[in-house]
């Protein structure tokens, strides 16, 4: 089972701000589509509540939330009350990736328990004052490859790259 982490964070590693996107790209949307369908995503119950109920589970993947509120349902999702036994759940799923796509606290939590075997990070080109952020991480451990840039357009009003890390 891989493990990928895929985020989109401002020049100062904010990813959101009152629990929703600060940024509307287009570009970035589609390549998290893209990368992600077929695979397994898992998100904290927050972020899972802040994608539009319409979008809820997000379609072609199978969708995994982590909460510590025992009663939570999230229909067509499954739940799970901590990020190892969702692990634990995939670890046979060898021909799929588990995308953990946040939030915050489950990006700080992955990060810190060393399992992450790739990082989609797309580096959003501008400031946006945010309350949550991807924690720090040694880039020296990683190698890393540019997978696409996008330069400010009628569809995107800042610039974006979208890095591809993997654990060296």
């Amino acid at each position: 089972m891989k493990i990928a982490l895929i985020v989109a964070m401002d020049n100062e590693r904010g990813i959101g701000k009152n629990n929703d996107l600060m940024w509307h790209l287009p570009a970035d949307m589609k390549f998290f589509k893209e990368t992600t369908t077929g695979h397994i995503i898992v998100t904290g119950r927050k972020n899972y509540d802040s994608i539009p109920e319409r979008f809820r589970p997000l379609p072609n993947r199978e969708n995994a939330v982590l909460t510590r509120n025992t009663d939570y349902e999230a229909p067509g999702a499954l739940v799970f009350s901590s990020l190892e036994g969702c692990l634990k759940h995939y670890e046979n799923e060898t021909d799929k990736t588990v995308f953990i796509i946040g939030g915050g606290q489950i990006y700080k939590e992955a990060m810190a328990l060393d399992i992450v075997d790739e990082l989609f990070i797309s580096h959003v080109d501008h400031t946006y004052g945010a309350d949550t952020f991807f924690p720090e991480f040694d880039e020296s451990l990683w190698n890393t490859e540019t997978v696409f840039e996008q330069e400010v357009d009628e569809k995107h009003a800042v610039s974006f790259q979208v890095m591809k890390y993997v654990k060296k």
